[in-house]
């Protein structure tokens, strides 16, 4: 895992082996990117990063000047490889331990942007967005984004813009 972009580029960052988790590759996180270039001002907005895993995405976020990175994840293993790397860094991303779906529930926060990475096994893995969307944490003119594989289709749910496919990678975009 590099960051792609911006203050920390080219940066490595450490790798945990013992974590259960599945990074977004660099090449579909570099595509992925790329189309949020045109559509996020990094510098004024607030982002999400639910099922964090390794935190992959919110240092690429803050390293493209987002100050307002939020990055939740349950599991206790990968808090403190975030932890870690944030200190690494020297990012400011705030770390919340906590199961995603409870969190969307009960938070009062609003995002810009919200980028959620489930686990492709998890099940019900389509709930993730009525969960989000019920939940109104995206301010008017927001975006989401869902990472997944290739055989969930969210393309009939509202707001939906477009699919994009990286091998089994599959990012869903919804703008509100």
């Amino acid at each position: 895992m590099r960051i792609i972009s911006g203050k920390y580029k080219g940066r490595v960052l450490a790798q945990n082996k013992k974590l259960k988790a599945r990074p977004t590759t660099d090449k579909a996180k570099e595509a992925l990117f790329n189309i949020l270039n045109f559509e996020l001002d990094y510098e004024n907005i607030k982002a999400l990063d639910l099922f964090s895993g390794t935190g992959n995405i919110s240092f690429e976020l803050a390293s493209r000047g987002v100050d307002d990175v939020t990055a939740v994840e349950v599991r206790f293993d990968h808090i403190k490889h975030i932890y870690k790397l944030n200190s690494d860094l020297g990012t400011n991303v705030k770390i919340v331990k906590s199961d995603v779906f409870k969190f969307v529930e009960k938070t009062s926060l609003k995002f810009d942007f919200v980028f959620a990475d489930p686990p492709f096994d998890m099940e019900n893995f389509e709930t993730i967005f009525d969960v989000i969307n019920k939940s109104e944490i995206i301010n008017k003119g927001g975006l989401l984004v869902i990472e997944h594989g290739p055989r969930i289709s969210f393309s009939r749910q509202n707001n939906f813009l477009e699919k994009r496919n990286y091998g089994k990678v599959n990012f869903s975009f919804f703008k509100y």
